[in-house]
């Protein structure tokens, strides 16, 4: 963790940020970031928004790390969203500004160079489910379940989801979740492109009433996904999620310039000297990043 004094990210004075909310461990080129709430199904305070984009903010620079995996504490919920408690004791300012710093916060998720991986274990709703679009790739438990649910609450996402989620699974879609605000599956989840992959054990068939053994399988999964990422260039892997995020927004001429520009940046690096010399040696490469 840096030494330096945390980033003014703008919080209102009265805000604590408080370490116990908000986890951060490391394994080797690995980061599991952990909402660590699970008495409340890991939703999200203003103090734990101040936690969290705090740590991403001191992360974002660390390109030591090949992948940042997301996740909630325990095995019923990875994020339920808003803290619906605190938000009845919220002024209407008050209310403005935790909005301003959630949406935020997925804009900080969206814009980390690093790969991320949203793992989902058990519910993501609301604000929950904003929080996985905003990550790269989704990893799900068979018994998660996910949902843009806000119209049943009288409002809508207004965290990214009702923009990131056509994106990701088309307008149509978008619009029976969230005009419904009814919740999928994993397996559902799989099938429309919410989630990218649903963690099974090798060993035979789940047994989801194993909550613990559900969760080893989830994040073994997710883990190995981030390895595999990891085991590739990491100055490559990095622009290639940047041309892929910059062309999503532009016109198709516009893309193809900077997926060239992108491709640029990777001809002059040691890590392209190193794969080439690997491929001719039969051997696996050894990235350092330059």
């Amino acid at each position: 963790m840096s030494a330096t004094s945390p980033p003014d990210l703008g919080f209102p004075t009265d805000v604590p940020d408080e370490p116990g909310l908000i986890s951060l461990r490391r394994e080797g080129e690995l980061a599991w970031i952990t909402i660590e709430r699970p008495q409340v199904m890991n939703c999200l305070s203003f103090p734990a928004l101040r936690r969290f984009r705090t740590l991403l903010a001191e992360l974002r620079g660390d390109l030591s790390l090949r992948c940042i995996l997301i996740t909630g504490s325990g095995t019923r919920a990875f994020c339920t969203g808003a803290d619906l408690k605190e938000r009845r004791t919220m002024a209407p300012e008050r209310v403005g500004e935790f909005v301003h710093h959630i949406r935020s916060l997925m804009d900080d998720v969206q814009a980390l160079p690093q790969p991320t991986i949203g793992v989902v274990n058990g519910f993501a709703l609301g604000g929950g489910t904003e929080l996985l679009l905003a990550c790269d790739l989704r990893v799900a438990a068979p018994h998660a379940t996910l949902g843009l649910t806000e119209t049943s609450l009288a409002i809508i996402p207004g965290a990214g989801g009702t923009q990131r989620l056509p994106r990701l699974i088309g307008k149509s879609r978008a619009k029976d979740l969230i005009l419904t605000a009814r919740r999928v599956d994993a397996v559902e989840a799989l099938d429309i492109g919410l989630v990218n992959r649903i963690a099974t054990s090798t060993d035979g068939p789940d047994d989801t009433s194993d909550g613990n053994q559900v969760r080893r399988t989830l994040d073994e999964c997710a883990r190995n996904l981030a390895a595999t990422i990891a085991q590739n260039g990491p100055i490559a892997v990095r622009a290639a999620k940047e041309a892929i995020d910059s062309g999503g927004e532009v016109s198709l001429a516009q893309g193809l310039d900077h997926e060239s520009r992108c491709y640029a940046s990777t001809l002059e690096t040691q890590d392209r000297v190193e794969a080439l010399a690997a491929f001719a040696e039969k051997r696996l490469p050894r990235f350092k990043g330059s």
